[in-house]
């Protein structure tokens, strides 16, 4: 009897808190039917969000990817002094709240932040513009694959590598053929989180876009301005392709699972 109510409760609590406000959302998108939902979704401003979006979620992707593994070595197979530090630094992110990451970028970056007077000589915009965002996104999404690898990097150790090198393969040969296969499951679920992350952010994008549409507006930007004017189908609509984004990154994480639990 106990089992059951755990599970009834565990179940209602998921369905107050997630599944009816996504049902209901999905629910208001299509309440008009499925043309005027696909109007919506192909308004020039909201494909405009959405490129943008996947666009900054594929160079977040692609920059921590290739950071994070390299990363992940050096902790775990090459530390040095500090690295303790580095290791701290990596996870900073997470702890900062998004407003406080787009105001230090600003004071960086902007006209009269640090580097800023030098980008104006030089006739180059940051704040306000895409790189902006680029690096905003980036910044956000910058632990997940680190704190994905650095595990796996330490679980699989250093045997298979060692007699690589005793055979004659070089540094090279030894990454590609030996320690990215092994650590493949980790650098995945670190990629999906990266990019489920950086399609949901909103709070540091909003402090350095300027949130113009059509320009630096991404998807979430555009849900939270559409909703502000009362367009709610629109809203509700890139809502919809947001939690469709979720998922799909949830289903994606799962069948890796099971994969990586196969072949082990």
């Amino acid at each position: 009897m106990s089992r059951v109510i755990l599970r009834f409760t565990a179940l209602g609590y998921l369905a107050i808190i997630l599944i009816l406000p996504v049902a209901w959302i999905i629910w208001e998108a299509f309440g008009g039917g499925v043309g005027d939902a696909w109007a919506a979704a192909t308004q020039p401003y909201a494909v405009h969000a959405l490129e943008l979006s996947l666009l900054l979620a594929l160079i977040a992707v692609a920059v921590n990817t290739v950071f994070g593994v390299v990363t992940a070595l050096m902790i775990v197979r090459h530390p040095f002094p500090g690295v303790s530090l580095v290791n701290a630094f990596v996870d900073l992110p997470l702890g900062l709240s998004p407003v406080v990451i787009g105001l230090s970028l600003f004071l960086v970056y902007g006209v009269n932040g640090w580097f800023g007077p030098w980008l104006v000589a030089h006739g180059m915009t940051v704040m306000f513009a895409f790189p902006a965002l680029a690096l905003a996104t980036t910044f956000v999404t910058l632990p997940f694959v680190v704190r994905e690898v650095v595990p796996v990097v330490r679980e699989v150790g250093t045997q298979q590598e060692e007699a690589a090198r005793t055979l004659g393969a070089s540094a090279l040969q030894t990454f590609w053929r030996i320690t990215l296969p092994s650590i493949r499951a980790g650098v995945i679920y670190g990629v999906v989180l990266t990019m489920a992350r950086a399609l949901g952010e909103f709070g540091t994008v909003l402090v350095v876009s300027g949130n113009i549409p059509g320009i630096t507006q991404t998807l979430t930007q555009y849900v939270e301005s559409e909703f502000e004017i009362s367009n709610l189908r629109a809203a509700y609509v890139a809502s919809v392709e947001l939690a469709a984004a979720a998922i799909l990154t949830l289903v994606i994480l799962n069948l890796t699972r099971r994969r990586g639990a196969a072949a082990e």
